[in-house]
């Protein structure tokens, strides 16, 4: 049940059970939900109107059992006061005999004298039971005897000599009214019993006589009245002693509920106790369970069924088509239109329009501002590359100075200056060379500047071989103009300072390393010279590090020579790793 409680809960808080559907149709059982509410409520007032006629039918049950029940000890008692004067001689046995045997109701019958001897008796067999009810000595000591003694006239009593039967006695006086005897007859309890298959009792019903103690002297179900409450139909018979009957209820020893009605046999020494099963929380189910709840109840479960089912068709599914329309256009393809909508109702027929209005509108405003991307990358173009053909004319404005020169200082400053130009005029013919005017691959620009530095100096001097090793980095202009002139002030150091009349080997390498990125430059020259050095280039140098939050620095090569190291912070790129392979 907890496993089940906890997946009910999780469907709950999915979406699809939180939508229109579901709330169209939780809307319905609560528009229906009063109608289920009145109906449960005639039903519970229609089971406890039934319930109290339940107990009414038991007690007129009840009474009317021992109406029937006193007629026959009525026609036992007229029956003895008739016998009573021809109680006595030689033909008394036989005639008694005769009685019993013809009359159903009784087991035996016998007279008494004054001083309690029995005087005549009908013959005992299997048939009629008792003969005897008990001998003179006996029957002076019971209570019923008594009884008779002490004045009453007709008195009923539990037989002593067996326990399934009953005693009616009347009382015989002489003329003067002195007490001369008594004449008896033993009726078995089984034929003063209610008969149970009566159909006007509630279903369930059992039947029991009981004395004025409370004790069960004959029932049809004796687990029905062993009540857990002992005393319950003692208490009961002494109301009943008093007239004070009334209907009471009780759990037998197995714990079920039974309701308890009784009534007088004869005056107060017997009774008739019927029970039937008490009213349980569901026993209203039984009454008229289609009519009065099952069908309320189908109907609402049908109408919220319908609502769930018809949203589905009419709402639902439409929904869900545009929303898989919705997605599409999320996905950059706006040329999709709900053309399957047109079966829709009226709304969502107007929906689908407008989602279509929508994707026509994005598609014409994604022409245009794409048409407008283009016509800025060409105009971006454009001035890259006048802003590098302009460069390239004061790079070669500054050459033809440096050969007019002669001071070999100017020539050198001129030569710098011309270097750095040509650097700046390098990034921006990459940039309108690039697919991304706004980005560049830094191998290949690292690539070129090298080789034409090494270029610009080869015919002035010993060869000087170079080699590029970079890892793949998409960088853009802002970062790529500090790191191109600081390579730039790195590689003419090498080349005054360790190539200067002996040529020799350089090498450049460009590691990017997480967060931080290396560019090196290393020469094969004295080394200890070149780092002691310090001018406008290490200046510079120190500068550009500045710009890109890094540092650089001259530090010795393992196998000679020095190396210039930049490090600074590795610029935020959509792509950074090893060069992708041709």
């Amino acid at each position: 049940m907890v496993r089940f409680g906890r997946a009910w809960g999780r469907k709950l808080g999915r979406p699809s059970v939180q939508g229109i559907r579901f709330r169209m149709g939780w809307a319905m059982a609560a528009a229906l939900l009063p109608i289920l509410l009145l109906s449960a409520a005639q039903t519970q007032a229609e089971f406890r109107r039934q319930a109290e006629d339940r107990r009414i039918d038991l007690q007129l049950a009840a009474e009317r059992s021992a109406a029937e029940a006193k007629a026959r000890i009525d026609s036992t008692v007229v029956l003895l006061q008739a016998l009573a004067p021809e109680g006595a001689g030689f033909y008394c046995e036989p005639r008694l005999t005769a009685l019993v045997s013809r009359l159903d109701a009784l087991s035996a019958l016998q007279r008494y004298s004054a001083t309690g001897e029995p005087v005549c008796a009908s013959r005992s067999d299997a048939a009629t039971g008792p003969a005897l009810i008990g001998a003179a000595a006996d029957v002076r000591g019971q209570e019923w005897y008594q009884r008779l003694r002490q004045g009453e006239d007709v008195v009923m009593a539990r037989a002593p000599g067996a326990p399934g039967a009953l005693i009616v006695a009347v009382r015989s006086e002489r003329p003067m009214g002195a007490f001369q005897g008594a004449m008896a007859a033993v009726i078995p309890l089984t034929a003063l019993q209610p008969d149970i298959q009566d159909p006007a009792l509630p279903s369930g019903s059992q039947s029991s006589l009981i004395d004025a103690q409370g004790r069960i002297l004959v029932s049809t179900e004796p687990s029905t009245f062993a009540v857990q409450d002992e005393g319950a139909i003692a208490a009961w018979a002494q109301r009943a002693q008093k007239g004070e009957a009334a209907l009471f209820e009780a759990r037998d020893t197995h714990g079920r509920r039974h309701v308890y009605a009784g009534a007088s046999l004869a005056g107060r020494d017997l009774f008739v106790l019927l029970s039937a099963p008490a009213s349980g929380l569901l026993s209203w189910a039984r009454l008229n369970p289609i009519g009065s709840f099952l069908l309320p109840l189908s109907a609402w479960l049908v109408a919220f069924l319908a609502v769930m089912l018809l949203s589905e068709r009419i709402v639902i599914r439409w929904l869900v088509y545009l929303e898989r329309v919705a997605a599409i256009y999320a996905r950059g393809r706006f040329s999709v239109r709900p053309v399957q909508a047109e079966h829709a109702p009226a709304e969502i027929r107007t929906l689908a329009r407008t989602l279509g209005s929508l994707g026509d509108s994005i598609t014409t405003r994604d022409k245009a501002l794409l048409d407008s991307l283009d016509e800025k990358d060409a105009l971006m173009r454009e001035i890259h590359h006048r802003v590098k053909n302009n460069l390239q004319i004061i790079s070669s404005l500054l050459s033809m100075q440096q050969r007019a020169v002669t001071d070999p200082a100017a020539r050198s400053a001129l030569g710098d200056t011309r270097q750095r130009i040509t650097a700046l005029a390098l990034i921006y013919r990459t940039l309108y060379q690039s697919e991304d005017i706004r980005e560049a691959d830094s191998r290949t620009f690292l690539t070129e500047l090298v080789g034409q530095l090494i270029a610009g100096e080869a015919m002035r001097g010993p060869l000087v071989t170079s080699s590029v090793d970079a890892d793949y980095l998409i960088i853009d202009p802002d970062r790529l103009a500090p790191v191109a002139l600081w390579l730039v002030e790195a590689v003419s150091n090498a080349q005054k300072h360790a190539f200067a009349g002996r040529g020799g080997d350089l090498k450049v390498r460009f590691r990017v390393l997480g967060e931080t990125s290396v560019l090196e430059v290393q020469d094969d020259g004295p080394g200890a010279a070149d780092i002691d050095t310090a001018g406008v280039g290490r200046t510079l140098m120190n500068a550009f590090a500045k710009q890109l939050r890094g540092q650089a620095e001259m530090v010795e090569a393992p196998g000679g020579g020095s190396i210039a190291r930049l490090t600074f912070a590795t610029p935020e790129a959509p792509k950074t790793g090893a060069y992708p392979s041709a």
